[in-house]
């Protein structure tokens, strides 16, 4: 993506669409829709006409989290942000200073051995970064019995969902939980909504599914993105399900298209395919950083958000559309005046139609 792209401030949604008026639902945004350099512009409830009988959505399942809860260092007023858990009970953990408005500001990681202090009793000790590209997240060891389960209950009693500074107000969970979410076994899920399904509703997915197009559920649990840094993504827990790897595969034989429902869907899937670019079922953590180097083996299309010129994400478009297709659409999205982030507005990527497409667009890139 060009860095000479800016997005003014006043492009961010602030507050949810169905906030905005009387009468409107979560698919009243707009949808911009991007067949290679081709951009039309619709409504998100067109989706429907937009897609075909045969056409798989794969959409992400996972929960989002009330991930931020307040705490103290010392007498400094703190905000944790749970990110991750690992397999050992230990939390990735960003550690932020609040601000005047009930949002907060970026704060400097660690050092090793710093002890936040939690409601309910619960400490935290830091005991190393979680990389050593980044000092923003930090492995964290949860005191006491439970360890780091405790920590579930701790987000549910006092927990918050993590708000940036472009939001206008605190909002419930409710608001950033998709239609698709589904509670996870151990109570984990995603530390950021898997926003991209956002504007689905129940009556829009029955229409989908009245008209032939297919859902494919897998679960990616997201952690929490670097809002100031812009960091490529680190690893997180995903599962593609035997039943799910089948469908992809069967609509993948046939004549039907397989559509990620976020960048997320796309890392958890794009995870589980070979170098052959079958799907198989595949559950654990995932490394894998999407680049128009690495190409996409699955995916034919991507239903996604409009993201910062600086975002690690742009690079996983350019890999399903081209950085052409890419440009073309974002100067569309900024001269339409398209809104940004988890409450905006959200972008359609096809491959583009004609002959010997289906055959190109899966090999050409």
């Amino acid at each position: 993506m060009t860095t000479a792209l800016h997005v003014p401030e006043e492009l961010s949604a602030r507050i949810p669409v169905e906030q905005r008026g009387p009468g409107l639902d979560r698919d009243a945004v707009r949808l911009l829709v991007s067949r290679g350099t081709e951009v039309s512009h619709r409504a998100f409830a067109e989706l429907p006409r937009l897609l075909r009988a045969g056409d798989l959505l794969v959409v992400n399942t996972s929960p989002t989290l009330a991930a931020a809860v307040g705490g103290r260092i010392g007498h400094a007023r703190v905000v944790v942000h749970f990110s991750t858990r690992g397999d050992d009970g230990r939390w990735a953990v960003e550690l932020r200073d609040p601000d005047e408005r009930g949002t907060t500001r970026a704060r400097a990681g660690g050092p090793a051995g710093t002890e936040v202090r939690l409601p309910g009793g619960v400490r935290l000790r830091l005991e190393e970064p979680l990389s050593a590209a980044s000092g923003r997240l930090w492995w964290a060891q949860v005191s006491g019995a439970g360890g780091g389960a405790r920590i579930v209950g701790l987000l549910r009693e006092y927990g918050r969902p993590i708000r940036y500074s472009y939001t206008e107000r605190d909002q419930p969970l409710s608001v950033y939980q998709t239609v698709f979410a589904l509670p996870s076994p151990d109570g984990t899920g995603s530390a950021e909504m898997p926003s991209a399904a956002r504007p689905f509703t129940a009556r829009l997915v029955a229409e989908l599914v009245s008209r032939g197009v297919q859902f494919a559920p897998v679960t990616l649990h997201t952690g929490v993105a670097s809002a100031e840094a812009h960091e490529a993504p680190y690893p997180e827990r995903f599962a593609v399900p035997e039943a799910s790897a089948r469908l992809i595969n069967a609509v993948k034989a046939g004549d039907g298209r397989v559509i990620a429902v976020g960048t997320t869907a796309v890392r958890a899937v794009e995870s589980a395919a070979g170098a052959d670019g079958a799907v198989r079922a595949r559950e654990g953590w995932t490394d894998l950083v999407v680049t128009p180097e690495r190409g996409v083996r699955v995916v034919d299309g991507l239903l996604t958000g409009l993201h910062e010129p600086e975002a690690s994400h742009l690079l996983m478009l350019e890999a399903v559309a081209g950085r052409a297709a890419i440009d073309r659409a974002y100067a569309e999205a900024l001269r339409g005046l398209y809104l940004w982030h988890e409450f905006g507005d959200v972008h359609l990527l096809l491959p583009e139609e004609g002959p010997h497409t289906e055959h190109c667009w899966r090999n050409c890139w």
